[in-house]
């Protein structure tokens, strides 16, 4: 597959995907029997690496990063599904681990750089934004990178904002923390062609999924 032909559609057992934008390469990789989202991000100036969820089957992630320098490996937030891979992924690569305190303790491994709302985790030369998105557990983050203005912004969701709607949540006041986050801290901040990536299945974009804010607020999940 070309790097041109990135549509973001992935399966368990079949090939990685990866698109090029300018200063950063993003290749999808779906892994383990809950078709989790992997994805190694990867400036193009330096060749140094982030792996966003290291979810499961660690050849399989090993195999994905060959020998690219990964120097972080960011947990979207603590539920099992994904970091099961993380203990062999760490010891691999001797990457520093990346979360949110709030679900540090859920994760198999400690957490050597936790992160706040607004922090930043360098991708080489290029640069990731932590927005810290309540509801869905604690400490769920996404990572948005904004390129030059031909290759807009990416935003890496974790199981917080998928197509069709927010992640899951347990109880009303969860939902409207999460809802609130997401209006506010991504349909509020960033535009219409902004791509994101969930933590499973397909992409979309801001501009896609907008019109069903109310949709979603009112259906309650």
């Amino acid at each position: 597959m070309g790097v041109s032909d990135y549509t973001g559609e992935v399966t368990v057992g079949g090939p990685p995907q990866t698109r090029a934008l300018p200063g950063l390469t993003v290749t999808k990789l779906a892994v383990g029997d809950m078709a989790n989202n992997a994805y190694l991000l990867r400036c193009t100036d330096t060749g140094e690496a982030v792996l966003v969820d290291a979810a499961a089957e660690p050849a399989a992630l090993l195999a994905l990063i060959g020998d690219t320098p990964v120097r972080s490996i960011v947990t979207t937030h603590g539920h099992w599904d994904h970091h099961r891979a993380l203990p062999e992924v760490v010891e691999a690569t001797g990457a520093q681990t990346v979360a949110h305190p709030a679900d540090a303790a859920d994760l198999p491994v400690p957490v050597t750089r936790p992160v706040q709302h607004g922090d930043t985790v360098p991708v080489g030369s290029q640069v990731l934004e932590v927005v810290h998105l309540r509801g869905h557990t604690p400490g769920s983050i996404a990572l948005v990178w904004r390129g030059p203005a031909d290759a807009g912004t990416h935003l890496f969701t974790g199981d917080s904002l998928f197509p069709g709607g927010p992640g899951r949540t347990t109880d009303p006041a969860d939902f409207g923390s999460l809802m609130d986050d997401l209006e506010d801290r991504v349909f509020g901040r960033y535009d219409d062609a902004t791509w994101f990536y969930p933590g499973h299945g397909d992409d979309s974009t801001l501009g896609t999924e907008r019109p069903r804010l109310g949709e979603w607020r009112a259906r309650g999940w």
